[in-house]
């Protein structure tokens, strides 16, 4: 049973594609981390990465049909060989990029070149920091990983991102609940960060955890995944669907292969009935309308605020004593706080 639709056809509901407004792109699998809440399944030993004639191909209807935005991500996108090219291409056809950015990968050798590249064409970074708590961003992403994303942050500051570029963090919970309330999270991250770091950024947007691939599977050994998506169902938010991704948003696979979201994209689940259908194949205008294919995993995106790739679909106040709205601890300042400049 498709939760999704059932909660649809309970609200006299129906969702339909709209204008395409953003070109995501999945260069492919491979990234230098393994943490547990990835959706797409990603690693350092995954091989699937986008080719050169994929690449071409898909650079060619950037220049044709010019998208407001194009959303390049992985896998570690910048681990691509083509991400430089595709950057370029984007910004030169007058797209807004944004780099989906595991902070991480700022620290590895060879990778020197990336902050100045980023800035220098104006790439809006997306950067996954799952908390500002050093022992929950390793416990969910390795050992060391906190530092490294620290150092990550700071050459981004360095080259103007949190200031003159915009520096956006991305929030997902530790476990299987909602999180907290976009808004007031952000407070929260900006005090830490700035307190005990000196690290500025723009914003900070709230996702909600997939039930799909690693995570799923996560909440499957624990016999935790039924009650997730009963949960997920439970705060179904019916005014979350005038702005769910799927509804503005293509999806393209390192092949070239379409899909209304990644998240679908990543449970294979294709753009329409027609399974391998590629973007060099069709045009914006006549998917406009078209119709959305759903999941079970659709009740993440319209729980509680509601989750997209930009975050909370609804700003509301958590409620007093929720048990299912996720909580950070109480911020310390650092000894060596300083007051924003």
């Amino acid at each position: 049973m498709n939760r999704f639709a059932t909660l649809l056809a309970h609200h006299q509901l129906s969702l339909q594609r709209g204008r395409v407004e953003t070109l995501q792109i999945n260069v492919g699998k491979k990234c230098n981390q393994a943490c547990r809440h990835c959706h797409v399944d990603a690693a350092p030993w995954r091989t699937e990465m986008m080719e050169a004639a994929t690449a071409r191909r898909i650079e060619d209807w950037i220049r044709q049909n010019r998208p407001a935005i194009v959303d390049i991500t992985g896998g570690a996108p910048e681990l691509s060989e083509h991400f430089r090219s595709l950057v370029e291409v984007s910004r030169d056809a007058g797209c807004r990029v944004l780099d989906r950015n595991n902070l991480t990968i700022l620290e590895e050798p060879g990778f020197e070149w990336l902050p100045e590249f980023l800035a220098s064409c104006h790439v809006e970074v997306v950067a996954s920091l799952p908390c500002y708590l050093e022992k929950n961003v390793n416990q969910q992403r390795g050992n060391g990983a906190f530092a490294k994303s620290i150092a990550g942050l700071r050459k981004l500051n360095q080259v103007g991102y949190g200031m003159t570029h915009s520096l956006t963090l991305v929030f997902n919970p530790l476990g299987p609940t909602l999180p907290p309330p976009q808004a007031e999270l952000e407070e929260d991250y900006r005090q830490a960060l700035w307190d005990n770091y000196a690290i500025r950024f723009t914003q900070l947007i709230a996702l909600t955890n997939q039930p799909i691939a690693r995570f799923a599977e996560d909440l499957r050994q624990q016999e935790q995944l039924g009650c997730y998506l009963d949960l997920l169902a439970t705060h179904f938010n019916p005014d979350t669907l005038p702005r769910l991704m799927c509804r503005n948003t293509l999806s393209v696979d390192f092949q070239g292969r379409l899909y209304d979201c990644d998240f679908n994209q990543m449970l294979g689940i294709s753009l329409g009935a027609k399974p391998d259908r590629y973007l060099w194949d069709v045009t914006p205008e006549e998917l406009d309308g078209g119709s959305i294919r759903t999941g079970d995993h659709c009740v993440a995106c319209t729980a509680g605020c509601g989750s997209s790739c930009q975050g909370a679909l609804q700003e509301v106040r958590s409620e007093a004593g929720s048990a299912v709205v996720g909580h950070l601890p109480k911020l310390v300042p650092h000894p060596s706080a300083k007051d924003p400049a």
